[in-house]
């Protein structure tokens, strides 16, 4: 009984000591609380989500929605409890709960950022989210909501009402659209492309000014990051895409065929009327038989029709080896599976130059990807230089130093 008489006594010698006890108290609660929250009901709660459409990936695990709400309720609690402290100056309660009060703003604002964070990460889970990305609106969103966030947090700090924050800002506002000039700019341009449609996430683009060639793999607020094809990451303003020109591969990608347009330079001096045992032989070609039938009787009626009149030999028409060329070339194509038949396909001659006659193939593959389109074309061009001998045509091909070499090895021979 002493002893707590004595206790008395230092506790009214020492009046620092009870709020002390109480703020000791206090914090201890705070502390406790959170150990129950984060340890036995975060845990809880986790248990549920793994039984909802979130349990796929770690999306509320790696944005930390859920730890953020739960500092929430030390703050709570210290909130709650100061005003029972006794002994505490009224200015030192106020700073307290203005604090507290701050606190708890910022950690909402920030546990809402976490959770838009979310949403964007699920919504990109379905099929359709490459073709309306929303990360760009959810920037915004974010940017308002930290906005009005620090505009309360200020204003619980320095104890006034908001309202008088905000009649400050009309002040402000030149200052405010300078300062988010790009932002309000790049808004707007995000707005634009989504609205028309003009690039979605995992569309082929090129850019020859920016040295853009890839796959667009993000479009978000401000950027559009763009991995190209030897695997660097271009970021660039996403106002480009608006102020400058941009090739867009998707439609290729959707009409399901890649073009075909390549020439092969042919030597003028081998282009040649056919003789009548090379017509025989070319009619005996599988791919050749109708053609060549059709036109040896559109031949025939021509040039029966021209020595009735007793036109001259010479205006006669004949076959060529080049246009014979051509019309196989087409029936090949069109006998190709890995072809388009749906899509524009011709054989044609562009004009003659010093570097012979450009025999131009434009067709589509079958296919759009990339490994086999270049597979199609090259067997294309493989069977075509190597069946010209058929038709006695020659490539053209400019002249090197070992044709140099070879024709003076010819000429020294024949003077030895």
């Amino acid at each position: 009984m002493d002893q707590f008489y004595t206790a008395i006594e230092n506790l009214t010698a020492y009046p620092w000591i009870e709020p002390g006890l109480h703020v000791l108290g206090l914090v201890l609660a705070a502390l406790l609380s959170n150990f129950i929250v984060k340890k036995l009901l975060l845990r809880g709660l986790n248990r549920v989500l793994r039984r909802t459409p979130f349990r796929e990936g770690s999306d509320w695990r790696k944005h930390g929605v859920i730890p953020r709400l739960a500092n929430v309720i030390p703050a709570l609690v210290i909130s709650g409890g100061i005003v029972m402290v006794p002994g505490i100056p009224d200015n030192v309660t106020t700073i307290i709960l203005n604090v507290t009060n701050a606190f708890i703003i910022l950690t909402l604002a920030l546990a809402i950022g976490a959770a838009l964070a979310v949403a964007d990460a699920v919504y990109h889970r379905r099929p359709q989210a490459r073709l309306k990305p929303i990360k760009g609106y959810l920037q915004v969103l974010k940017i308002a909501i930290y906005g009005i966030a620090t505009i309360l947090i200020v204003s619980t700090l320095v104890d006034r009402s908001p309202v008088i924050l905000l009649s400050g800002l009309g002040a402000m506002a030149a200052v405010l659209i300078l300062v988010f000039q790009d932002t309000l700019l790049s808004l707007v341009a995000g707005v634009q492309i989504s609205a028309t449609d003009m690039v979605r996430v995992g569309d082929w683009i090129e850019m020859p000014d920016l040295n853009v060639d890839g796959d667009v793999i993000e479009i978000s607020l401000h950027t559009v990051r763009v991995q190209n094809w030897d695997k660097t990451i271009t970021t660039i303003p996403i106002r480009k895409l608006v102020t400058e020109s941009v090739k867009n591969w998707r439609g290729m990608t959707e009409a399901g065929g890649r073009r075909i347009c390549r020439s092969v330079s042919l030597d003028q001096n081998s282009v040649r009327f056919l003789t009548d045992d090379e017509i025989t032989r070319l009619s005996r070609m599988r791919l050749l038989q109708a053609y060549m039938a059709g036109k040896k009787a559109e031949l025939d009626e021509w040039n029966s029709a021209l020595a009735a009149d007793g036109a001259q030999a010479s205006d006669t028409r004949r076959l060529t080896n080049l246009g014979t060329f051509r019309a196989y070339l087409c029936a090949y194509l069109k006998a190709q599976t890995n072809i388009s038949q749906d899509m524009t396909l011709l054989v044609r001659q562009k004009e003659p130059g010093p570097r012979g006659i450009p025999l131009q193939v434009y067709c589509f593959t079958s296919t759009t990807a990339w490994a086999e389109y270049e597979g199609i074309q090259s067997d294309i061009f493989d069977h075509i230089l190597a069946i010209l001998d058929e038709f006695d045509l020659s490539v053209f091909q400019e002249i090197g130093s070992s044709d140099f070499r070879s024709t003076d090895a010819r000429f020294l021979q024949r003077a030895a």
